[in-house]
């Protein structure tokens, strides 16, 4: 930050004064992480009642009031407050990300003022600033290290790496990371909004993309809601140019924009996300934002890491090669014994030494559970030391180790004596990204391990056959570590950390791999049948990449292999370059993650981002669908993410995929469901109308929202349970609309014209069973009440077929089998008893208008069932030869 070259905070060994520390807080201000913009919470709730689907339903309350119709007026207004109670829970618990950011900075923290330490709570830290930090400390600002003890930090709220850095003089220390062992003195260089932290915050602030459902269901609420607004209001100036009543005309319009109105479309779409994220809780996936359920199954491009989600992220050596000799390890874990298979009879002394050169830590700690804990790398290498050791106490007693071990060659001293004791390194330069090596100082001699590539450069000479061995490993995707000694004859490293040492003698090259993860292999064919296209982002070498990708079926033949470093600024070309099923990005950084997913983005796709660390959460955030870590990723990263894996696992991912498509399907099943009942409540306002009144209404207002609040919900909810079949993931992503050519055929052409004809088929039989005659006036009072109550109950119970013909788009109902969704039966049961209850229990039947049927129709309302499903199932039988997917 430019503030902090300015001189005037500098401070001394002393620290600030008091004085000092008050004016600069009065300049920079507070350190505090920029919180959300605050929006009042009554005017959020506000907004979820006024958006246009709302507004249109006030307004039809509004009429149905003043039309005299009370009790519509409240049942509809009951409608909307479900629907923004439902909206406004969804929203609130989106705006926890940078909160998250802000609980991850520490409460209190130890400084240096007027020359003594002093407690002072995190938020009064200013630039300049003498911070003392010991193990256990969370760093508060962006700091630069002083002076540093055996400093070890954990960056891993930052960057996801899980390997801890070691700090020394002059090295950043990042507000938001761990210090896990020794002490540091550093000075504040940035606070607040001016830390790396706190620009990670801004960032998160920005507006998520819609997410398919949202564009969908706003177009389809948009158009359902003109056409029965605009169907109303024509109904209304036709019955005026009939010469109606303007009171009649009115209540009328009313009537035909309720029955066109779908009421409960958005509590279903809602509950029905709902048990789509109940279920993949289920699978180890938890979903942070519901209508990300149905946007995973629209996802046509997943970009995943590999640590962790593809492998296993458990470092093994299983491969050591040096001048003198080669080795080949069994490793699964950090087992500390087992065979080690030597390519010579006096290969162990060389590779022992190697091994010897690369361990510089002591027996590493351990967890509750009583596994070693820390560094993957540090961890494989203590492991094949323990192994080695453990031959050589073996061997010289006689005995043999196991597989290679073999006798100690004649004067190779044993593996333990050529182990150096992590007592002798008095220095430890960590990992630098210029010098890209790690050094320990010893008494008399250097010993660096690191890249191959900077190893072999600070090297007098190397070896034969070098190159071809690393060219073998990288191969075999195995990540590589070149350990190299040398004299410490006057080598100045400790004063200026970043230069690299030179004249030094290679010892051998260490192959780690880690195992590729159950069910990968599985997982990725599965993608690939589902026309989901995979990109691997890795920080690894590009060999190294490409070896794992090919290894576990991600990379295809002609999949590229890019380096971050060289990707293009042009966000077209990027798109072109990285628009490959099976792309594998090496030496990728978070900041890359976001440039990619704005590049896919802008061909269409529908991009799914896998991340853990600080870094990756700008990128969790704007992707479509943002998969954090549950187990090893950042609490912010799972705080700016949709979708949170609580194992890591790949597959994990493929299942929510699954779960995406379920969902999708579900909501067009139960749009079905309700559209097709749309057609059957308008029937009766169509005769009306064409008949100039004469005919009168065999369903009222009231009887059509008790249709559509009390019969159509509960079935259409269970439908939003249903189980797909093993074939929902054997084709592309749909990439239409919920409400397409096959939706609309089904439901306006089909199945809801079946509905309208039985139900008037039975209104006018129960007139005429009642004594009316073609010709004569309609008769009224309890005779029209049962006719109407017939019309009602042939729709319930044609309803309650096409619930089972919609649970499939394929199959005929028969096929599916009636007990395999037990939700169904259930709302069923449910609807048979509301039902009942509307026409055998006098004060409802009376506020819907209706009353018990003759018994003469009933056999004819029954006879709609058989009609509906084999209608149903010749549509099934023809639509695989008329639309495809």
């Amino acid at each position: 930050m430019p503030a902090a070259a300015e001189p005037r905070f500098a401070s001394g060994l002393t620290g600030l004064t008091h004085a000092e520390a008050l004016a600069r807080l009065d300049e920079v201000g507070h350190n505090l992480l920029p919180g959300p913009d605050r929006v009042p919470v009554w005017r959020r709730l506000l907004e979820q009642f006024v958006h246009f689907f709302a507004l249109l339903l006030w307004g039809a309350a509004l009429l149905a009031l003043v039309g005299g119709m009370p009790v519509l007026a409240v049942a509809i207004a009951a409608v909307i407050l479900v629907n923004g109670v439902f909206a406004f829970v969804q929203q609130h618990r989106a705006e926890r990300a940078t909160e998250a950011l802000r609980d991850l900075l520490p409460a209190r923290v130890t400084v240096l003022r007027d020359g003594a330490e002093q407690q002072v709570t995190a938020d009064l830290v200013v630039p300049g600033d003498l911070v003392m930090l010991d193990a256990g400390d969370r760093v508060p600002a962006d700091l630069r290290c002083i002076r540093a003890e055996s400093t070890l930090v954990d960056t891993s709220t930052l960057t996801g790496e899980s390997i801890p850095r070691e700090a020394g003089a002059g090295d950043p220390l990042l507000a938001g990371c761990f210090v896990l062992q020794g002490r540091a003195l550093a000075v504040v260089e940035a606070t607040g909004a001016g830390t790396q932290f706190g620009r990670i915050a801004a960032l998160t602030r920005t507006d998520r993309p819609e997410t398919p459902l949202e564009r969908d269901i706003r177009k389809l609420v948009r158009t359902l809601a003109l056409i029965a607004a605009g169907v109303g209001g024509a109904f209304f100036l036709l019955m005026l140019l009939l010469g109606v009543p303007a009171a009649d005309g009115f209540i009328f319009g009313v009537g035909v924009t309720v029955a066109l109105v779908p009421e409960g479309l958005l509590p279903t779409v809602t509950l029905s996300l709902a048990l789509g994220a109940q279920r993949m809780a289920t699978q180890h996936a938890l979903v942070r934002r519901l209508d990300s359920v149905e946007t995973l199954g629209a996802t046509t491009f997943i970009c995943t890491d590999k640590t962790g989600t593809l492998t296993e992220n458990r470092m093994n050596v299983v491969a050591v090669w040096t001048p003198g000799g080669a080795a080949e390890v069994e490793a699964r874990g950090y087992q500390t014994s087992g065979p080690v298979t030597y390519s010579a009879e006096g290969a162990r002394g060389p590779v022992g030494r190697a091994v010897a050169v690369a361990q510089w830590a002591s027996t590493p700690p351990e967890d509750v559970e009583g596994r070693a804990v820390g560094d993957p790398m540090e961890l494989a290498i203590w492991a094949l030391a323990e192994r080695i050791a453990g031959e050589g106490r073996v061997a010289g007693e006689g005995r043999i180790a196991g597989p290679g071990a073999g006798e100690a060659a004649a004067g190779e001293p044993p593996a333990r004596a050529i182990i150096a004791p992590p007592a002798q390194v008095l220095a430890h330069l960590p990992f630098d990204a210029n010098r890209r090596m790690a050094v320990g100082v010893l008494a008399d001699r250097l010993a660096c391990k690191g890249a191959p590539e900077a190893v072999l450069a600070a090297c007098a000479s190397v070896p034969t056959g070098t190159q071809a061995a690393l060219k073998a490993m990288l191969a075999r995707g195995l990540r590589v570590l070149a350990v190299a000694e040398g004299p410490n004859a006057g080598w100045l490293g400790g004063n200026r950390p970043h230069d690299t040492p030179r004249d030094l003698e290679l010892r051998g090259l260490l192959g780690y791999h880690d195992p590729p993860r159950e069910g990968v292999g599985e997982a990725i064919a599965a993608c690939r049948r589902a026309g989901v296209r995979l990109a691997m982002i890795t920080g690894d070498h590009p060999t190294t990449a490409r070896a794992v990708a090919r290894q576990i079926g991600l990379a295809l033949p002609d999949s590229p292999v890019l380096v971050a470093g060289e990707l293009p600024a042009d966000q077209q070309l990027l798109a072109a370059m990285v628009d490959h099923d099976g792309v594998v990005l090496a030496r990728a950084t978070p900041e890359d993650k976001l440039r990619i997913t704005q590049a896919l983005q802008s061909r269409g796709h529908v991009v799914a981002m896998t991340g853990d660390g600080v870094n990756d959460a700008p990128a969790l955030k704007l992707a479509d669908i943002g998969v954090a870590m549950g187990r090893s990723g950042t609490e912010v990263a799972r705080e700016a993410a949709d979708l949170v894996l609580l194992d890591d696992h790949f597959a994990t991912i493929v299942a929510a995929v699954r779960q995406g498509r379920e969902t999708f399907l579900n909501v067009r099943r139960f749009l079905t469901y309700h559209l097709t009942d749309n057609v059957a409540e308008l029937a009766p306002f169509v005769l009306w109308a064409l008949s100039g009144g004469r005919i009168p209404l065999a369903l009222g207002v009231m009887q059509i929202l008790a249709l559509d609040l009390g019969t159509d919900t509960l079935p259409a909810t269970a439908l939003g349970a249903e189980r797909s079949g093993h074939r929902v993931l054997d084709h592309p992503p749909v990439r239409g609309r919920l409400l397409d050519r096959a939706v609309a055929l089904r439901a306006f052409g089909i199945l809801g014209p079946a509905e309208a004809v039985v139900e008037m088929v039975v209104f006018f039989a129960a007139l005429w069973v009642a004594g009316w005659r073609r010709g004569e006036p309609f008769p009224g009072g309890s005779v029209l009440a049962a006719a109407s109550g017939g019309a009602f109950l042939t729709v319930v119970v044609m309803q309650m077929a096409n619930a089972q013909a919609c649970r499939s788009s394929r199959l005929p109902a028969w096929r599916i089998g009636l007990t395999s969704n037990r939700f169904l039966l259930l709302a069923q049961a449910a609807t048979a008893t509301f039902v009942l209850l509307t026409l055998l229990v006098p004060p409802l039947a009376r506020i819907l208008g209706q009353a018990w049927p003759p018994a003469a129709v009933l056999p004819l309302a029954l006879s709609g069932v058989p009609l509906l499903l084999a209608l149903d199932a010749l549509w099934k039988r023809r639509r695989p030869r008329q639309t495809t997917r």
